[in-house]
Protein backbone atom coordinates (compact mmCIF):
# COMPACT_ATOMS: atom_id res chain seq x y z
CA UNK A 1 0.00 0.00 0.00
CA UNK A 2 1.33 3.43 -0.95
CA UNK A 3 1.99 5.73 1.96
CA UNK A 4 -0.49 8.34 0.71
CA UNK A 5 -3.26 5.70 0.47
CA UNK A 6 -2.39 4.47 3.95
CA UNK A 7 -2.54 8.02 5.32
CA UNK A 8 -5.92 8.68 3.71
CA UNK A 9 -7.40 5.46 5.07
CA UNK A 10 -6.06 5.96 8.60
CA UNK A 11 -7.39 9.50 8.79
CA UNK A 12 -10.82 8.53 7.43
CA UNK A 13 -11.25 5.82 10.04
CA UNK A 14 -9.79 7.89 12.89
CA UNK A 15 -12.22 10.75 12.21
CA UNK A 16 -15.07 8.27 12.84
CA UNK A 17 -13.58 7.76 16.32
CA UNK A 18 -13.22 11.54 16.76
CA UNK A 19 -9.43 11.14 16.74
CA UNK A 20 -7.22 13.50 14.76
CA UNK A 21 -3.92 11.95 13.68
CA UNK A 22 -0.77 13.98 13.09
CA UNK A 23 1.65 13.33 10.22
CA UNK A 24 4.18 12.02 12.74
CA UNK A 25 1.65 9.54 14.14
CA UNK A 26 0.73 8.35 10.64
CA UNK A 27 4.42 7.83 9.90
CA UNK A 28 4.80 5.71 13.03
CA UNK A 29 1.78 3.58 12.16
CA UNK A 30 3.16 3.03 8.65
CA UNK A 31 6.56 1.94 10.00
CA UNK A 32 4.79 -0.31 12.51
CA UNK A 33 2.87 -1.99 9.69
CA UNK A 34 6.08 -2.52 7.67
CA UNK A 35 7.81 -4.10 10.68
CA UNK A 36 4.78 -6.28 11.41
CA UNK A 37 4.72 -7.66 7.87
CA UNK A 38 8.50 -8.10 7.77
CA UNK A 39 8.69 -10.00 11.09
CA UNK A 40 5.54 -11.99 10.29
CA UNK A 41 7.51 -13.83 7.62
CA UNK A 42 9.83 -15.14 10.36
CA UNK A 43 7.51 -15.63 13.33
CA UNK A 44 3.75 -15.93 13.61
CA UNK A 45 2.49 -12.52 14.70
CA UNK A 46 -0.79 -12.14 12.83
CA UNK A 47 -3.01 -13.90 10.31
CA UNK A 48 -4.08 -10.49 9.03
CA UNK A 49 -1.63 -9.40 6.35
CA UNK A 50 -3.58 -7.16 3.96
CA UNK A 51 -2.70 -3.52 4.72
CA UNK A 52 -6.36 -2.43 4.59
CA UNK A 53 -7.26 -5.07 7.18
CA UNK A 54 -4.26 -4.24 9.38
CA UNK A 55 -5.45 -0.63 9.47
CA UNK A 56 -9.01 -1.46 10.52
CA UNK A 57 -8.73 -4.72 12.48
CA UNK A 58 -5.51 -3.93 14.34
CA UNK A 59 -4.78 -0.20 14.42
CA UNK A 60 -8.27 1.33 14.49
CA UNK A 61 -9.70 -1.46 16.64
CA UNK A 62 -6.97 -0.83 19.23
CA UNK A 63 -7.67 2.90 19.23
CA UNK A 64 -11.35 2.43 20.15
CA UNK A 65 -10.52 2.11 23.87
CA UNK A 66 -8.47 5.31 24.15
CA UNK A 67 -11.56 7.11 25.47
CA UNK A 68 -11.69 4.87 28.57
CA UNK A 69 -8.12 5.66 29.69
CA UNK A 70 -7.40 8.70 31.86
CA UNK A 71 -4.61 11.19 31.20
CA UNK A 72 -1.14 10.03 32.26
CA UNK A 73 -2.31 6.53 33.20
CA UNK A 74 0.10 3.69 33.85
CA UNK A 75 -1.10 0.88 31.55
CA UNK A 76 -0.27 -2.82 31.26
CA UNK A 77 -1.32 -4.62 28.08
CA UNK A 78 -1.85 -8.28 29.02
CA UNK A 79 -1.07 -10.86 26.34
CA UNK A 80 -0.17 -8.10 23.91
CA UNK A 81 1.01 -10.41 21.10
CA UNK A 82 2.13 -8.16 18.26
CA UNK A 83 1.43 -5.09 20.40
CA UNK A 84 -2.35 -4.69 20.30
CA UNK A 85 -3.86 -2.56 21.71
CA UNK A 86 -0.82 -1.21 23.58
CA UNK A 87 1.33 0.19 20.77
CA UNK A 88 -1.45 1.97 18.83
CA UNK A 89 -2.64 3.49 22.13
CA UNK A 90 0.88 4.75 22.87
CA UNK A 91 1.24 6.23 19.39
CA UNK A 92 -1.91 8.34 19.79
CA UNK A 93 -1.53 8.92 23.55
CA UNK A 94 2.06 9.81 24.35
CA UNK A 95 0.94 10.77 27.87
CA UNK A 96 0.55 7.07 28.75
CA UNK A 97 3.19 4.89 30.39
CA UNK A 98 2.74 1.47 28.80
CA UNK A 99 4.06 -1.99 29.69
CA UNK A 100 3.56 -4.69 27.05
CA UNK A 101 3.33 -8.18 28.56
CA UNK A 102 3.75 -11.40 26.58
CA UNK A 103 4.78 -14.97 27.36
CA UNK A 104 6.71 -15.58 24.11
CA UNK A 105 10.22 -14.16 23.93
CA UNK A 106 10.22 -13.98 20.11
CA UNK A 107 7.26 -11.63 20.24
CA UNK A 108 8.95 -9.53 22.94
CA UNK A 109 11.98 -9.17 20.63
CA UNK A 110 9.64 -7.87 17.93
CA UNK A 111 7.99 -5.46 20.37
CA UNK A 112 11.37 -4.09 21.45
CA UNK A 113 12.28 -3.51 17.80
CA UNK A 114 9.04 -1.53 17.28
CA UNK A 115 9.58 0.49 20.47
CA UNK A 116 13.11 1.33 19.34
CA UNK A 117 12.28 2.17 15.72
CA UNK A 118 9.26 4.29 16.63
CA UNK A 119 11.19 5.95 19.49
CA UNK A 120 8.36 5.31 21.95
CA UNK A 121 9.38 6.61 25.38
CA UNK A 122 7.95 5.42 28.72
CA UNK A 123 7.19 2.07 27.12
CA UNK A 124 8.65 -1.37 27.78
CA UNK A 125 8.06 -4.99 26.80
CA UNK A 126 8.26 -7.73 29.44
CA UNK A 127 8.65 -11.47 28.82
CA UNK A 128 6.61 -13.29 31.48
CA UNK A 129 3.64 -15.52 32.13
CA UNK A 130 0.90 -13.23 33.41
CA UNK A 131 0.31 -15.44 36.47
CA UNK A 132 3.94 -14.94 37.55
CA UNK A 133 3.86 -11.25 36.62
CA UNK A 134 0.77 -10.81 38.83
CA UNK A 135 2.57 -12.33 41.83
CA UNK A 136 5.61 -10.10 41.40
CA UNK A 137 5.53 -7.30 44.01
CA UNK A 138 7.07 -4.91 41.45
CA UNK A 139 3.98 -5.22 39.26
CA UNK A 140 1.10 -6.40 41.43
CA UNK A 141 -1.48 -3.62 41.99
CA UNK A 142 0.89 -1.09 40.39
CA UNK A 143 -1.13 -0.13 37.28
CA UNK A 144 -4.01 2.29 36.70
CA UNK A 145 -5.28 0.32 33.72
CA UNK A 146 -4.97 -3.26 32.43
CA UNK A 147 -5.97 -3.86 28.81
CA UNK A 148 -6.38 -7.02 26.77
CA UNK A 149 -7.62 -7.97 23.33
CA UNK A 150 -8.70 -11.46 22.23
CA UNK A 151 -6.72 -13.16 25.02
CA UNK A 152 -9.06 -15.47 26.96
CA UNK A 153 -12.57 -15.93 28.31
CA UNK A 154 -13.68 -13.20 30.70
CA UNK A 155 -13.30 -15.28 33.86
CA UNK A 156 -9.70 -16.20 33.06
CA UNK A 157 -9.03 -12.66 31.94
CA UNK A 158 -10.33 -11.22 35.21
CA UNK A 159 -7.84 -13.38 37.12
CA UNK A 160 -5.06 -12.14 34.86
CA UNK A 161 -5.96 -8.45 34.96
CA UNK A 162 -7.52 -7.53 38.30
CA UNK A 163 -4.47 -8.40 40.47
CA UNK A 164 -2.38 -5.98 38.38
CA UNK A 165 -4.42 -2.79 38.89
CA UNK A 166 -4.48 -0.45 41.87
CA UNK A 167 -7.58 0.16 43.94
CA UNK A 168 -9.98 2.20 41.80
CA UNK A 169 -8.03 1.14 38.69
CA UNK A 170 -9.81 -0.34 35.68
CA UNK A 171 -9.53 -3.45 33.55
CA UNK A 172 -10.56 -2.98 29.92
CA UNK A 173 -11.35 -6.16 28.03
CA UNK A 174 -11.87 -5.99 24.27
CA UNK A 175 -14.29 -8.71 23.21
CA UNK A 176 -16.50 -9.74 20.30
CA UNK A 177 -20.24 -9.17 20.08
CA UNK A 178 -21.38 -12.17 22.14
CA UNK A 179 -20.25 -11.15 25.61
CA UNK A 180 -23.51 -11.45 27.59
CA UNK A 181 -23.13 -15.18 28.35
CA UNK A 182 -19.55 -14.64 29.50
CA UNK A 183 -20.62 -11.82 31.79
CA UNK A 184 -23.42 -13.86 33.37
CA UNK A 185 -21.07 -16.69 34.32
CA UNK A 186 -18.20 -14.45 35.41
CA UNK A 187 -19.86 -12.01 37.81
CA UNK A 188 -19.02 -14.00 40.97
CA UNK A 189 -15.39 -14.46 39.89
CA UNK A 190 -14.99 -10.72 39.29
CA UNK A 191 -16.37 -9.94 42.76
CA UNK A 192 -14.10 -12.57 44.36
CA UNK A 193 -11.07 -10.94 42.70
CA UNK A 194 -12.04 -7.49 43.99
CA UNK A 195 -13.73 -6.05 40.92
CA UNK A 196 -17.10 -4.86 39.72
CA UNK A 197 -18.40 -4.53 36.16
CA UNK A 198 -18.75 -0.80 35.59
CA UNK A 199 -19.97 -0.74 31.99
CA UNK A 200 -20.32 -2.79 28.84
CA UNK A 201 -20.33 -0.92 25.54
CA UNK A 202 -21.13 -2.45 22.17
CA UNK A 203 -20.38 -0.86 18.80
CA UNK A 204 -19.28 -1.50 15.23
CA UNK A 205 -15.86 -0.72 13.85
CA UNK A 206 -16.01 2.34 11.55
CA UNK A 207 -17.44 1.75 8.06
CA UNK A 208 -17.86 -1.98 8.69
CA UNK A 209 -20.29 -4.57 10.03
CA UNK A 210 -17.78 -5.89 12.59
CA UNK A 211 -19.28 -5.86 16.08
CA UNK A 212 -17.19 -5.24 19.15
CA UNK A 213 -17.74 -5.12 22.92
CA UNK A 214 -15.73 -3.37 25.63
CA UNK A 215 -16.06 -4.58 29.22
CA UNK A 216 -14.82 -2.15 31.87
CA UNK A 217 -14.22 -3.58 35.36
CA UNK A 218 -13.46 -1.26 38.27
CA UNK A 219 -11.28 -2.55 41.14
CA UNK A 220 -13.09 -1.96 44.43
CA UNK A 221 -10.94 -3.91 46.89
CA UNK A 222 -7.55 -5.63 47.04
CA UNK A 223 -7.26 -8.98 45.31
CA UNK A 224 -6.75 -11.95 47.70
CA UNK A 225 -3.08 -13.00 47.76
CA UNK A 226 -3.82 -16.49 46.34
CA UNK A 227 -4.77 -14.96 42.96
CA UNK A 228 -3.65 -15.32 40.27
CA UNK A 229 -3.20 -19.05 40.69
CA UNK A 230 -0.26 -21.01 39.25
CA UNK A 231 0.54 -20.73 35.52
CA UNK A 232 -1.99 -22.58 33.40
CA UNK A 233 -4.62 -22.98 36.13
CA UNK A 234 -6.75 -19.87 35.34
CA UNK A 235 -7.22 -21.03 31.74
CA UNK A 236 -7.84 -24.70 32.60
CA UNK A 237 -10.04 -24.07 35.64
CA UNK A 238 -11.72 -20.65 35.29
CA UNK A 239 -13.33 -19.17 38.41
CA UNK A 240 -17.15 -19.07 38.45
Amino acid sequence: MKKEDFEKLMKEYAIELKISLTDEQIEKFYTYMELLLEWNEKINLTAITKPEEIVLKHFIDSMTIAQYISQGAKVVDVGTGAGFPGIPLKIIRDDLEVTLLDSLNKRVNFLNEVIDRLQLTNMSAVHSRVEEFGKNKNYREKFDVATSRAVANLSTLAEYQIPLVKLDGVCISMKGSDVENELASTENAIILLGGKVERVDQFQLPKSDMNRSVVVIRKCKSTPAKFPRKPGVPSKEPLF
